[in-house]
């Protein structure tokens, strides 16, 4: 797909803020045609650009899990030590987000775990088995203030 265009960047940010909009509806606020926006939409999808659609789960008192922030360091940044590193992390459900950082830390994850004591089995059993890794440094999150943007 050739590079975004403003229309595509419109589409993509009502998408953020409600991926359960109508193709009418996003078709209205970016002024095209339902068909020109779902032919959009599916191009975008196509190519990889949209990579699939979430359900953001209000994690209060129905579901009482938490999420831990866990910076990365790895011994070495070369290719193959980020490239082995990754295709490890995607194994793992456990580990809901993994970002490639700059910075202290080389990555940056967001695990989801029911408790501390669950937390503690993935640490041991996944997080310092993952190759190449030097360092682990986790905070626990205390409440999620925000989870997406709204209008």
């Amino acid at each position: 797909m050739a590079a975004l265009d403003p229309i595509d960047r419109n589409i993509l940010r009502l998408l953020r803020l409600d991926a359960r909009m109508s193709t009418a509806k996003i078709a209205e606020e970016v002024g095209l045609s339902p068909s020109s926006c779902l032919r959009r939409i599916k191009l975008m999808e196509h190519s990889g650009v949209i990579r699939g659609y979430t359900a953001i789960v209000d994690h209060s008192a129905r579901d009482p899990g938490m999420a831990v922030i866990v910076n990365i360091t790895l011994e070495r940044q070369t290719e193959d030590y980020l490239t082995r590193f990754e295709a490890a992390v995607r194994r793992y459900p456990e580990i809901r987000e993994c970002y490639l950082m700059t910075g202290g830390s080389d990555y940056l994850l967001r695990v989801e775990v029911e408790n501390a004591a669950e937390f503690e089995r993935v640490h041991t059993e996944i997080l310092s088995t993952l190759p190449g890794v030097l360092r682990i440094h986790s905070s626990f999150s205390i409440r999620n203030v925000m989870a997406t943007r709204r209008r």
